[in-house]
């Protein structure tokens, strides 16, 4: 019998395929590398690609330079959350947990040293991870996501100690409170909840929803990014973007803004946020929007600040979202150029 003949594949296919990809893409993780000088960006393929920052901002820089040195298969499905360690670059996706050895992905050599599934409440449940956070003091990890738990993890020997349970959707952010061993999470609850990680329990709630000045009902309850420093905290999503003093559980500032917010962080005297828009939103502590600087992406997840001390010719803010580019931004007040998959 004779054998049919092979199928041509026209040339240009896998380019085109590779074109939709670009067009459809979605950002929604950055972690930069230990030595200051690469980021890793995650997308809803399931691909993390590193990008040399050093190369990108050097003075011979050329259109090549802000292309990724590699790209790999990191997950099945999207790529929510990255950090780095000293020595690993950890990302989540949908159930689990990677650890990659940053010394080998700079080789090329993109193999898994580790993975590891929190222990879910059924076999059957795939809950996605939208959050990872290190907490230094402890080496340890804390995850969350689809199961409305948080799920900490000792770095040293992978196990999981313990699961925080208060929550009741799932879970979008979390933030460290550094001078307290204190970890702050947002969810779909609309609820901040602050975990005391010496106990292991719900030490305060605020439900920002149930706050007159907050509440933007058309915009649902879910609390989206958040961010904190010493006894303040911002946080945003479907509720107005709001300053907030812990210890007294006050809204102090609710800054003027109608597009929910994705990401939010403090930098120097000033708030960064970002989420529904091309823009990146300067704040002052007061409410004042001191600028509005535009990325090229229509909406933006993720804002990086670089500011390892290994590297100070590398410090810049990156940000990512809605599309294949990561904008880079040399001074806080324009984009610079982008980076793109």
């Amino acid at each position: 019998m004779e054998r049919p003949a092979p199928v041509a594949v026209p040339l240009g296919q896998a380019e085109v395929f590779q074109a939709l990809q670009r067009l459809h893409m979605t950002v929604f993780s950055q972690s930069v590398s230990p030595c200051g000088k690469f980021l890793a960006a995650g997308n809803n393929y399931g691909q993390i690609a590193i990008f040399s920052l050093s190369a990108a901002l050097s003075s011979e820089a050329k259109e090549e330079s802000k292309k990724p040195v590699v790209t790999f298969q990191a997950h099945d499905g999207p790529v929510y959350s990255m950090v780095s360690t000293d020595r690993h670059l950890l990302s989540a996706g949908d159930g689990e947990v990677k650890a990659w050895l940053w010394a080998e992905i700079l080789k090329k050599g993109c193999k898994e040293m580790w993975r590891r599934q929190p222990p879910y409440r059924t076999s059957l449940e795939v809950p996605e991870i939208n959050a990872l956070l290190l907490v230094p003091k402890e080496n340890s990890l804390i995850l969350a996501g689809g199961d409305c738990q948080l799920h900490t993890m000792d770095l040293e020997t992978g196990t999981f100690t313990r699961a925080l349970r208060g929550h009741t959707d799932y879970i979008h952010c979390l933030a460290l409170r550094e001078r307290s061993p204190e970890v702050l999470s947002g969810g779909e609850d609309g609820a901040v909840r602050l975990w005391d990680l010496r106990t292991a329990k719900e030490a305060q709630t605020i439900e920002v929803y149930k706050h007159e000045e907050c509440s933007r009902p058309h915009n649902g309850r879910w609390i989206g990014c958040l961010a904190t420093d010493s006894d303040w905290m911002v946080c945003g999503g479907g509720p107005a973007l709001t300053l907030w003093h812990l210890r007294s559980s006050t809204p102090t500032t609710i800054f003027p803004i109608r597009a929910p917010q994705k990401h939010v962080t403090f930098y120097q005297d000033l708030i960064l946020s970002a989420g529904q828009g091309h823009c990146i939103n300067h704040w002052q502590l007061s409410g004042e929007l001191k600028a509005q600087v535009p990325g090229s992406s229509p909406g933006l997840l993720s804002l990086s600040l670089n500011q390892q001390p290994a590297a100070p010719e590398c410090k810049v803010l990156t940000a990512a979202g809605n599309s294949c580019r990561v904008d880079v931004f040399t001074n806080l007040g324009y984009r610079a150029f982008s980076l793109s998959f």
